[in-house]
């Protein structure tokens, strides 16, 4: 409430980085909103007064984008378009004693755990009722669910733990509540994220829990789809595509970040896994679940990478021909043990190495999508755009993967689910018609 006026602030959220992040910040609209603020994600209308930026210090390219962001929230602040600049997140919680002295214009400046101390910014009260309520941004049909918290892992190029701290599972109980709410509110799907999905619940249960975990979840009635992101592939706990075999409303889909496949890289990376032991395991996941879809992450330039490192890399994805790959350039974070190495890739050989690799990975995606044409696939639709329908197969997750663009000639909605045949194949999407009857 700001002094001498009985009008409470309307908070606009900003949120920067990955869906952890998107998360956060719809727990916090959702408290603020329990608190009887207005509150909007991203809003471009400059109809509000106070703006939280929740930022990601994830990568270089990462962190500039925060800073522009919040510099250029700051300058509003300055043109008198708004009261207040909030910054939090990954990068508040990694630079805030330098951004501080650097960006002194912003008011105050919160961590990655410090949501209380946020609300009290507002003088509004944490209400610990509404633990796993949200005010959900992305549309209806579908939601992000994080099931932990930061990450034990130790791999040279991250700094995630330094950001979020150490693994810390959420109980069943309560996920399964929250993804029973998110049912009741419209949401058909829900995307299950952490920093390290099978490490769930050793702290909790002292041992590896995510598949008791994704059985829970299977049974709440009237969730379709339940998508697996971010499995590390050390030590991987096979009965996980056990239960998705078991389980229809369980996608089979799994994104599990290899980074990459040469040996010497994945030895200085600290991955604790040798590329013979990758192609065991994808090989293993494939003889339980064939019709699996594997997606994985990749990083080009890691210090000391090779032309024969990256030779390596693409003949690895060859002979492996992942359904989805998405690709990074190594960036040089302080804290990391990364850090100690000398960075000796240039940016721009950095970059071209990551295209000349994913171009190996085009190639594939086509034939794959090829290897659609003519069949018939359940589509969940996302959103009407220029005159067309887009949505996804079970095989595609939202914004990084596929898209499916429907024909159909009777008017669908987002959140519905149609059978569409195939008709034309392209490297990233595929098209088709919607099968009546």
């Amino acid at each position: 409430m700001k002094a001498g006026k009985l009008v409470k602030d309307r908070v606009n959220i900003i949120t920067l980085g990955c869906s952890k992040n998107l998360v956060d910040s719809e727990v916090l609209s959702g408290q603020l909103k329990a608190n009887q603020f207005e509150v909007m994600h991203e809003s471009k209308k400059l109809d509000h007064n106070v703006v939280v930026v929740n930022t990601c210090g994830f990568i270089d390219k990462a962190k500039e984008e925060s800073v522009n962001t919040i510099l250029d929230q700051v300058e509003l602040k300055r043109r008198g378009k708004l009261d207040k600049v909030y910054v939090t997140g990954c990068l508040s919680e990694r630079y805030r004693d330098q951004l501080e002295l650097e960006i002194p214009e912003v008011d105050a400046w919160f961590g990655t755990m410090e949501l209380p101390l946020i609300l009290k910014r507002f003088d509004a009260d944490y209400k610990k009722e509404l633990l796993g309520e949200r005010l959900l941004s992305t549309p209806q049909h579908y939601a992000y669910l994080k099931i932990s918290e930061g990450c034990n892992r130790t791999c040279a190029f991250c700094a995630i733990p330094l950001m979020r701290g150490a693994h810390v599972s959420r109980p069943i109980e309560e996920l399964v509540d929250e993804a029973k709410r998110l049912v009741r509110g419209g949401v058909k799907e829900v995307m299950l994220i952490a920093q390290e999905l099978t490490y769930y619940g050793l702290d909790l249960y002292k041992k590896r829990e995510l598949s008791k975990l994704l059985h829970a979840l299977a049974d709440v009635e009237g969730l379709e789809w339940i998508r697996l992101h971010y499995a590390y592939p050390s030590k991987f706990p096979l009965e996980i595509i056990d239960v998705m075999r078991e389980r229809s409303n369980i996608c089979n889909y799994l994104d599990i970040p290899l980074q990459h496949a040469s040996n010497n890289m994945l030895k200085a990376m600290k991955r604790q896994i040798t590329r013979e032991e990758m192609e065991e395991l994808i090989g293993e996941i494939r003889s339980r679940l064939p019709e699996i879809c594997l997606r994985t992450t990749l990083i080009a330039g890691f210090p000391g990478e090779t032309r024969e490192d990256v030779e390596e890399l693409k003949t690895f994805l060859e002979k492996m021909r992942f359904d989805r790959v998405g690709i990074f350039t190594y960036s040089h974070e302080e804290g990391t043990s990364g850090y100690d190495l000398v960075d000796d890739v240039p940016q721009e050989e950095k970059e071209a190495r990551a295209q000349e690799i994913m171009e190996v990975q085009q190639e594939i995606s086509f034939e794959k999508n090829q290897e659609k044409v003519g069949k018939t696939f359940r589509v969940l639709i996302d959103k009407k755009e220029a005159g067309r329908y887009l949505g996804r197969t079970e095989f595609d997750s939202v914004e990084v993967d596929n898209e499916v663009v429907v024909h159909s000639k009777k008017r669908l909605q987002p959140g519905e689910f149609v059978n569409v045949k195939i008709t034309k194949a392209y490297d990233y999407d595929i098209e088709g018609d919607v099968v009546v009857g």
